[in-house]
């Protein structure tokens, strides 16, 4: 069995400490360049995320801490953004709500699966929602005052929520055995 605190595990409470320090740079008013702070701090938390699964995989250090911490600290550095969106008014908080509740839907799905031994993968789908949401996130982030980007952003947001409608409803469908025989 590997070391509970290695270096995947260190990535992911790196992640958890950088959440507070993001939050401040976002919302805190008349920092100095705040906002690209805050994307630099969101994008090399994200980076952590890639990181910690590669090296854990890679190198068989997957333990149980991990298994639980690091979704966990993906779920808290993203649902921080979107909740921040909403108080900055770049996102409404009906789209904040669906990504969110995709997640909590997922996690509970999970938790069936967990209490009868059944491990459930993340997909594709979820996946390239991920890192759709990444990069919407540091384009609101940035939020920068261009014509082109704006409608950039724009795209990137109902990207963003067309791919985890569809990735939730790929999720449900192939684990509804999971609902239908409590498995």
């Amino acid at each position: 069995m590997c070391d509970v605190m290695n270096l995947p595990n260190k990535l992911t409470i790196l992640r958890v400490f950088m959440i507070p320090l993001f939050l401040v740079f976002l919302l805190v008013p008349g920092i100095p360049k705040g906002n690209y702070i805050a994307a630099a701090i969101f994008i090399i938390a994200s980076l952590t995320d890639f990181f910690d699964g590669y090296i854990a995989r890679k190198n068989n250090l997957v333990t149980n801490f991990g298994k639980f911490m690091d979704p966990l600290a993906d779920k808290l550095l993203v649902c921080s953004a979107l909740i921040s969106f909403i108080e900055l008014e770049l996102l409404p908080a009906w789209i904040v709500i669906i990504i969110i509740a995709r997640d909590f839907i997922i996690n509970g799905f999970r938790l069936i699966a967990s209490d009868s031994g059944v491990v459930i993968a993340a997909s594709w789908w979820g996946k390239i929602k991920t890192n759709v949401q990444i990069v919407m996130s540091v384009m609101l982030i940035l939020n920068l005052d261009n014509t082109i980007i704006n409608i950039l952003e724009q795209v990137a947001v109902y990207l963003a929520l067309a791919f985890t409608v569809i990735s939730l409803i790929d999720y449900i469908y192939k684990n509804r055995s999971v609902i239908k025989d409590g498995r």
